[in-house]
């Protein structure tokens, strides 16, 4: 599949076939593609979290309002960030640089992030928001149904995942076989509504 028709045939889905068991090996690719994600300054921040143990896949399902595909799902990805990456040892992100880069760059990543928290939040969120696409368009190319969720009590997940101090949640997303095709789309508003040339326009 191109890359066209999966952006156009990407549907979010609600409905699984709890019964297929997804190789191991299209988990590795998925979320190795997902590490191919772009990241602000290269600092990597988010952070996957593959669950697979039912009984816990459960007790998130109870902090997603009973959603049924977050157990019906063949993988069920709790897509985090790390608020701090920018200054965990951030020559890292950059060691195959040239020197001359990475002594431009990476003094300008604690720079940029120190003391913004807010900034560090958002970071977050623009991170696992490509991140996310980036695992739904190769899922759809591979064959599979995803769905990004932001049903649920974000703060009982994180206790359920042992979420560390300094990071967040972002979504979740469930990837798997579709056993229902998705609802029509509800409707999608038109080009001139939300792209402008330059500038919004002037209201009068």
């Amino acid at each position: 599949m191109d890359t066209f028709e999966a952006i156009e045939t990407r549907r979010s889905v609600k409905h699984f076939d709890a019964d297929y068991e997804m190789p191991a090996e299209d988990m590795r690719r998925l979320l190795s593609l997902a590490l191919l994600s772009p990241t602000s300054f290269n600092i990597q921040n988010w952070r996957f979290i593959n669950v697979r143990d039912r009984d816990l896949r459960s007790r998130i399902r109870e902090a997603a309002w009973d959603q049924a595909q977050v157990t019906e799902a063949s993988m069920l990805l709790v897509l985090c960030g790390d608020l701090r990456a920018y200054a965990e040892d951030p020559w890292r992100y950059w060691r195959n640089a040239p020197e001359a880069a990475q002594q431009m760059i990476v003094p300008a990543i604690e720079n940029f992030y120190q003391g913004r928290p807010q900034v560090q939040r958002d970071e977050v969120m623009r991170s696992c928001g490509i991140a996310a696409q980036t695992l739904m368009l190769a899922a759809r190319a591979m064959g599979y149904d995803s769905n990004p969720m932001i049903g649920f009590d974000a703060e009982r997940v994180g206790e359920l995942v042992a979420l560390p101090a300094d990071h967040v949640v972002a979504m979740m997303l469930v990837i798997g076989k579709a056993t229902k095709p998705a609802r029509p789309r509800g409707g999608q508003l038109p080009i001139d509504e939300v792209v402008f040339g330059d500038r919004f326009p002037t209201v009068t």
